[in-house]
């Protein structure tokens, strides 16, 4: 079975499980007095507001301890699912490592300095208690991919040649709505972006003390995962 048919599967598993608990946890409620109210299935969009955390590699280079400001939109796709589009900037800061530097010397790391990033991407989350929310609260999970790239980058004249450079993120995401109006709903959510961290070759080279910013046996590449925690409000249409 291919990743992508074991995803699909298990959203689809998930779905027919949140529908039909929901249903079974409705039997002998008054429909005037049950805890469950119908979601209004209805696009619209929502603000985020929130912290970008994570660390920042064996290098200690990446980009992190970033506030962010997201937009996105979404689009219901049944009744167990939401198909989210989005958009955020980040504004985090970063190191410089300067890899000709002793290890000892205040030169090696400098900063941290202003480092901005924008983030897009496009995410599947799967509404949890179905259509319904219980006494106004739905929890949700998802999953998405998205695209991130830096906008603003801090003076670099070590000559290590790093860059941030575009980043292809893989997220996993949970989520807890509340919907205290029947348009309008409040959300927590904590994301975790994971991306490849890339250094050049410069970070395997010796210093006059004969240290290296990175061993010659750790690679040049990495994952790290960013955890990324928001509040949102959000309008349907």
């Amino acid at each position: 079975m291919t990743l992508r048919r074991y995803v699909v599967r298990s959203f689809v598993g998930l779905s027919v499980v949140a529908t039909y608990n929901v249903a079974a946890a409705q039997v002998g409620h008054d429909p005037a007095s049950s805890p469950y109210r119908d979601v209004l299935l209805k696009s619209g969009p929502s603000f985020f507001v929130g912290q970008f955390g994570g660390g920042r590699g064996s290098a200690d280079a990446a980009f992190a301890n970033a506030r962010s400001a997201a937009v996105r939109y979404e689009f219901p796709a049944g009744k167990t699912l939401i198909l989210v589009f989005g958009g955020a900037y980040l504004d985090g800061d970063r190191f410089i490592i300067d890899p000709s530097a002793d290890s000892s010397s205040p030169n090696r790391k400098t900063g941290p300095y202003q480092s901005t990033m924008v983030l897009t991407d496009l995410m599947l989350q799967l509404r949890l208690t179905g259509a319904k929310s219980w006494h106004g609260f739905a929890p949700y999970a998802g999953a998405g991919i998205g695209v991130g790239f830096e906008t603003t980058t801090p003076p670099d004249t070590t000559g290590s040649a790093y860059k941030v450079g575009t980043k292809f993120t893989l997220t996993p995401a949970v989520g807890m709505r509340w919907h205290p109006l029947r348009r309008i709903w409040l959300s927590g959510e904590a994301r975790f972006p994971l991306w490849k961290e890339s250094y050049p070759v410069s970070f395997h080279s010796t210093a006059p003390d004969g240290s290296r910013v990175l061993p010659l046996i750790h690679d040049l590449s990495e994952w790290i995962i960013h955890p990324w925690f928001s509040a949102g409000l959000g309008w349907s249409f």
